[in-house]
């Protein structure tokens, strides 16, 4: 049996993650969800990988949780609310692992996005999709709520509270001409151009200094819900003392002098 996920090294320093269940949309099952755990906490620990580009195989990135043929570890209809917490919470650690990994991550959305798989790519960095992508919460159309996996979080800190009201609350697909209107995306780039795209993306990000990176990522992450400017600004002065510091930056302030 294929690997439900398949963790590459396309260029130096870049990992590329992609969901690898193709005949069914990569539709998040359990095997998937066991794959994406181990492949989150390898990347958080190689300190050779700077950048990550996650996509999916064929012709969608994401179709959610596989709902017809999770396999195990799925409750079982009609199970204790206890159990079912704990099934979430499970889900609800892959957007988590993801939005935590020390490296950027650009998500490479190259088809249908939904449920989960729109979390996991809410929980990325920067975000790149072709024409083809789509974009929808579908669990609310299931009877459940528009708030899982973090979307509540990240949606509207994206696109906006007025408009991830919107999608969350109806359900609706979204195209990529609305992703990109809405800024929910950074680039539409066609289908046979995106995952390079993504992977260039990335690789400029790999040939910068990578405390600078990671620190930038962390100020973003921290700073977006920060009190106050003073606040966010100690993070700053903080995070520039420390990357000052470094060999890396050391050098590249030589080089520039030296231009």
């Amino acid at each position: 049996m294929a690997a439900p996920v398949e963790l590459t090294r396309p260029a130096p320093h870049v990992a590329l993650l992609r969901l690898a269940r193709p005949e069914r949309l990569n539709a998040i099952n359990g095997a998937m969800v066991e794959a994406l755990e181990q492949a989150f906490a390898a990347i958080a620990a190689d300190h050779d990988v700077h950048a990550v580009v996650l996509t999916g195989a064929g012709r969608g990135f994401c179709a959610g949780l596989d709902v017809r043929d999770f396999g195990p570890g799925a409750p079982a209809e009609g199970a204790p609310e206890s159990e079912m917490l704990l099934f979430q919470e499970r889900m609800a650690g892959l957007p988590l692992a993801l939005h935590a990994l020390p490296q950027p991550v650009i998500a490479a959305v190259n088809g249908p996005c939904v449920g989960g798989g729109f979390a996991l790519a809410l929980a990325a960095d920067l975000r790149l999709c072709s024409p083809l992508a789509s974009f929808a919460n579908g669990a609310i159309l299931l009877g459940l709520t528009g708030g899982e996996m973090g979307m509540s979080y990240h949606l509207p800190r994206i696109v906006g509270v007025t408009v991830a009201a919107d999608w969350m609350m109806t359900g609706r697909t979204v195209g990529a001409e609305e992703a990109d209107r809405r800024g929910l995306v950074n680039e539409v780039v066609a289908p046979d151009e995106l995952e390079a795209r993504a992977l260039a993306i990335a690789e400029h990000i790999a040939s910068l200094a990578p405390m600078g990176v990671r620190l930038t990522k962390t100020a973003l992450q921290a700073n977006v819900d920060a009190p106050d400017l003073t606040t966010a600004m100690a993070l700053e002065n903080r995070n520039q003392v420390t990357t000052s510091a470094t060999p890396e930056a050391a050098e590249r302030r030589a080089a520039w002098r030296a231009r």
